[in-house]
């Protein structure tokens, strides 16, 4: 049981994006925000990911734009480093060193070269307190700087970023109480704690006037104003959400406030004119963070469903960015549609998420439940419990139910499906009362000419749903079986659909699909079967089974016996990951600590080209990839040397040769010219061909300088063309050369043809010479229809 070094575990996607408030560039073409330990870059117009900003270690904590250079971004992590990065380009610019775990990141435009951080403070008390420190940034050739220069500003504050802001002047902070630093005076407003439910969740400082927006557990938000006095301020309070504001922000020329929360509506508050406000209702899940762009352009909101919302100041949604949806769990497991290739697993509520692997993104949301969910806290709605797919894909089987006790349990079992025309899937039968109580598993058949679904239920009986033969397919009941009246667990079919295998607790039964006949029974030692799984292509004999106690068995179905671990692969996830080979009882790979966060889920994913020359110890990656999905919902995967390798030298044929003359198409077209090259003679040197024109040191630095660092485009359009065109005078040239040469011959043609029709040399007339015919020609030539205006002119 050796760990291999040649497999490791990397990031594949996934991650909140909700995690920090996202940030719009000056220009309002990005959108970026923290996710994991990148900083992802969208854009607004096509809600596309550009690049990700990667060089963390550990997750992003914030992200906040440069007011030296609209350019450029900061990121803070929790690895104790601060980035400084050019995000259009996506190139890390300097790394500052801090050394302590970093939670957030403030700047202000009246201190150049500091950044304010949060940071966790030592103390001796069990409720983890944090500090605002500034940071001075050395000013340094070097990338990697060590920031030694830690000033404190404020201790004890919020943990929760959104209760620091800065303004005009003002840097505020609130904790418990509320607290406001104007220079050095500290002044504390503790009236609001006789109150309940009024403790601060949020803050914002009005750009312009001595203002500050609060807002609060009860719904509730004040604005705070003559601040300067201690026993002179005033505030006054505006209430629309009924529960806890979690986000205010104002618009950069203060003329209005947005805020947000639970009841996912944006509100739009205008400022002195009382409770004057507009809504923008139905944006998905909770309002979390609200920014707006530099220009007032656009708004921006993050939800508690990983999505951010790009919003017009006209109050009209202009582009949606959906990452992977964190629900309250992930009941359905992880599944792979066989169509598309995507990721399957709950999403927002009552709704199941598609989810690209490859371009990591989100595809499409099914909705299952086909109901309005209402965001109340203790309130019992329909959730989607399990799903599954056929072996082609054309079906989907799910199960909502709702209720806590088994006296109110509601629940329906759903067939779906898939449309080709809407490339989707379409709700096709829905039976109420599938069993008479909660449904635990189900499973489709693995052939592909038959469609079958068995579901188990704690009802004690598990049935087999088949096609109606009508022209609408409808499912029905085509068998109930029970055993012994115990409750099934699992199901499973076999590779080739001809053995059905249901787990009854500590039993397992095999039963015949075709004469639905109990062909044997199979014990194994004390604990319920928690997993079942039949295996595959020269493994598809053996059964595999996980138990509550740990345990995992194996039984030949040939003989019936178990047997040591002899399918193919068995996964095993809790802290590490094992891996079996058929003929060896001890793993033929493991992986300890694979990630410092909890595994919920994994998955095989079937690759569309097989890895070759890996090593015994990585073979098992050679089918298929495997994904697993943290509690932060973050996607890792195991990759290999080879694969890395593969990848490397796929983006090396992006790359251009500075050294070759290149047309705009020399990508796509220069492999055919290389063949082409090859199939050419000998008799063809290459003296004969048409030498290619080289490109200018000029156009080469046009074509690999950014683009937002070059002139405009009507600049530099003039000078392109005319470098690409080729000189009018060479051409006139030699084409008064090859007028000359066939005139000569014209020449020399006719003379002889005259002397033939003479017959004497002697009667041929006198003749103009070569000069004087040309002269002649070119009179010819010339337009004299103006003078005919002239001469009509004259009286």
């Amino acid at each position: 049981m050796v760990e291999q070094s040649e497999v490791r575990v990397v990031r594949c996607g996934g991650s909140k994006i909700n995690l920090r408030p996202p940030i719009i560039s000056t220009d309002s073409r990005f959108v970026l925000c923290a996710s994991g330990d990148s900083v992802k870059v969208y854009s607004t117009r096509t809600e596309e990911w550009l690049h990700s900003l990667q060089g963390h270690t550990n997750q992003v904590t914030g992200i906040t734009l440069n007011p030296a250079n609209h350019l450029q971004v900061y990121s803070c992590s929790a690895d104790g480093t601060v980035k400084l990065w050019d995000f259009i380009d996506g190139i890390l610019i300097k790394t500052f060193i801090i050394g302590y775990p970093l939670f957030a990141i403030y700047v202000s435009e009246k201190h150049d070269g500091i950044v304010f951080l949060h940071i966790a403070m030592d103390t001796d008390s069990k409720n983890e307190c944090f500090q605002l420190v500034a940071v001075h940034l050395p000013k340094s050739a070097e990338q990697e700087v060590e920031a030694k220069e830690l000033s404190a500003v404020s201790s004890r504050i919020s943990p929760n970023p959104s209760c620091t802001a800065f303004g005009r002047e003002v840097r505020a902070h609130s904790a418990l109480s509320f607290s406001v630093v104007i220079t050095f005076f500290l002044f504390f407003l503790k009236d609001l704690s006789k109150g309940a439910k009024n403790a601060f969740t949020c803050i914002a400082c009005h750009p312009a006037d001595d203002c500050i927006a609060t807002g609060h557990e009860d719904g509730k938000i004040r604005l705070w104003r003559n601040f300067i006095h201690t026993k002179e301020y005033t505030y006054s309070t505006q209430h629309w959400h009924h529960n806890a504001v979690n986000t205010v922000c104002f618009t950069p020329e203060g003329t209005n406030l947005l805020s947000g929360g639970i009841e996912s509506v944006l509100v739009q508050w205008q400022y002195g004119a009382g409770n004057r406000k507009e809504f923008l209702p139905r944006l998905g899940g909770s309002i979390l963070h609200v920014s707006t762009s530099s220009d007032g352009q656009l708004f921006c909101t993050s939800h508690s469903d990983n999505k951010i919302t790009v919003i017009e100041s006209s109050f009209k949604v202009c582009g949606v960015i959906q990452g992977l949806v964190k629900g309250d769990a992930v009941l359905t497991d992880l599944m792979i549609d066989p169509r598309s290739k995507a990721l399957v697993l709950n999403g927002k509520p009552g709704h199941l998420q598609f989810y690209s692997l490859l371009r990591d993104k989100h595809l499409y949301n099914l909705d299952i439940v086909q109901q309005e969910y209402i965001y109340e806290a203790g309130l019992d709605q329909f959730e989607v419990v399990k799903a599954a797919f056929d072996i082609k894909g054309y079906w989907l089987a799910t199960v909502e139910e709702r209720g806590q006790k088994s006296s109110d349990l509601e629940f329906s079992l759903k067939l779906w499906a898939y449309d080709e025309r809407t490339q989707s899937f379409v709700l096709n039968t829905t039976i109420t009362a599938a069993h008479t109580d909660r449904i635990m598993s189900m499973c489709f058949s693995s052939s592909e000419e038959t469609t079958m679904l068995v579901t188990t239920a704690e009802d004690g009986q598990f049935k087999a749903w088949c096609q109606g033969a009508d022209d609408q397919n409808f499912w029905s009941c085509d068998f109930v079986g029970s055993y012994h009246n115990l409750k099934p667990t699992n199901c499973s079919f076999s590779a080739d659909s001809s053995l059905l295998a249901v787990s009854f607790q500590e039993v397992i039964t095999i039963w015949s699909p075709d004469t639905w006949e109990l062909l044997t029974t199979l014990c194994q030692p004390p604990g319920v079967v928690r997993d079942l799984c039949f295996g595959q292509l020269s493994c598809s004999k053996y059964l595999i089974a996980t138990t509550t106690r740990n345990l995992l068995c194996c039984w030949n179905l040939l003989t019936c016996f178990p047997v040591p671990p002899r399918m193919n692969i068995i996964i095993i996830y809790s802290a590490a990951l094992f891996v079996f080979k058929p003929n060896e009882p001890r793993p033929l790979f493991t992986h300890k600590n694979v990630c410092s966060e909890k595994m919920h889920r994994a998955v095989f994913v079937p690759r569309e080209e097989p890895l070759n020359n890996c090593d015994e110890s990585s073979q098992w990656l050679n089918r298929s990839q495997l994904y697993f999905l943290t509690q932060n919902m973050d996607l890792l995967t195991f990759s290999t040397a080879t694969e890395e390798d593969r990848m490397l030298s796929s983006s090396k044929r992006l790359v251009i040769d500075d050294s070759v003359a290149v047309t705009p198409f020399y990508l796509l077209l220069g492999k055919h010219r290389q063949q082409q090259q090859k199939l050419n003679t000998p008799s063809h040197p290459a003296a004969d061909k048409p030498q290619q024109p080289q490109g200018s040191v000029t156009i080469t630095e046009l074509l690999h300088t950014p683009a937002h660092v070059l002139p405009a485009a009507s600049v530099l359009c003039s000078m392109f063309v005319s470098s690409l065109l080729i000189s009018n005078t060479g051409q006139e040239m030699n084409s008064e050369k090859e007028e000359e040469h066939s005139e000569e011959e014209m020449e020399a043609c006719d003379s002889q043809q005259e002397l033939r029709a003479q017959g004497s040399v002697d009667e041929v007339t006198p003749k103009l010479s070569k000069a004087q015919e040309r002269e002649l020609k070119r009179v010819r030539k010339t337009d004299f229809s103006w003078m005919a205006g002239l001469i009509d002119s004259k009286p």
